[in-house]
């Protein structure tokens, strides 16, 4: 389990990184440096849960993920340091190598897994990237819903814009799922049974909860999210992002537990 968690505190933390680079400048510097350090606390915790690097894969490889977040936490807590003090200078380059630096190790970790996967490290890596960026549109479109009680007369097109790619990246982790589901009704999984065994058996609510909470349930929260915003009702809209956020975290979670014990990258 602690490898379950590991990845989503690594997922959550990246995908925060990720979103400061699609965030308008108006939201202010003080949300800027709020996300930058949760997403540096988020990668903090989940080095501190890091598995051996032998339990993520090749020892070299693994070490270098690790490498990866260790550059990703330190660019991500300067900037929360200097944000608004001093080498002003510095604040547009470090998110950018934050985030690239994340989204190496969070390729590294799916290619290197990828021998017991069943759909393959290509499209277990492209899944761990989409679930990345559906962690960071989500939470980051919730704290941004909040920052118009902080900010009141901030334009309502900075909320729709974070709430539009939050629809865009849930459309394609479910595809990325459909596709791997798709893939695993020719290929045993790590359980050895085949996924129509799995899905009827006891282990197989975790694909269902997964799929129901994970994606179902978003789906239908993001569009009423949008409609609110659409309205200029932030205080609605992040009221139901924040339930959003909720099963998002949840889907995700079970995925890592799945991907784990059965080889599904959903």
């Amino acid at each position: 389990m602690s490898f379950v968690l590991y990845l989503f505190l690594v997922h959550l933390g990246v995908g925060i990184s990720l979103t400061l680079l699609l965030v308008s400048k108006e939201a202010g510097l003080k949300f800027f440096r709020f996300n930058a350090g949760v997403a540096a606390l988020l990668l903090a915790t989940a080095m501190a849960f890091r598995p051996p690097t032998d339990v993520i894969g090749d020892t070299v490889i693994g070490a270098t993920s690790i490498t990866m977040l260790g550059i990703a936490l330190a660019t991500l807590t300067i900037y929360w340091l200097i944000a608004g003090r001093i080498l002003s200078q510095l604040r547009p380059v470090l998110p950018v190598v934050a985030t690239v630096a994340g989204l190496i190790a969070v390729s590294l970790h799916s290619l290197v897994a990828a021998t017991p996967v069943v759909s393959g490290g290509l499209l277990t890596a492209i899944s761990a990237l989409t679930a990345v960026a559906l962690l960071g549109c989500t939470c980051t479109a919730m704290v941004l819903g909040h920052w118009y009680l902080v900010i009141p007369s901030m334009d309502i097109r900075h909320l729709q814009r974070i709430v539009f790619l939050h629809i865009i990246t849930l459309g394609a982790r479910i595809v990325i799922v459909a596709i791997a589901l798709i893939i695993a009704l020719s290929e045993p999984l790590l359980t050895g049974q085949s996924l129509q065994q799995y899905v009827v058996s006891i282990d197989g609510v975790f694909l269902w909860q997964r799929i129901l909470f994970g994606l179902a349930v978003p789906m239908v929260l993001a569009y009423l999210t949008w409609e609110t915003a659409k309205i200029r009702s932030t205080q609605s809209a992040t009221g139901i992002l924040y339930v959003d956020f909720f099963t998002v975290m949840v889907g995700e979670i079970l995925s890592g537990y799945l991907w784990l014990s059965t080889g599904l990258a959903v």
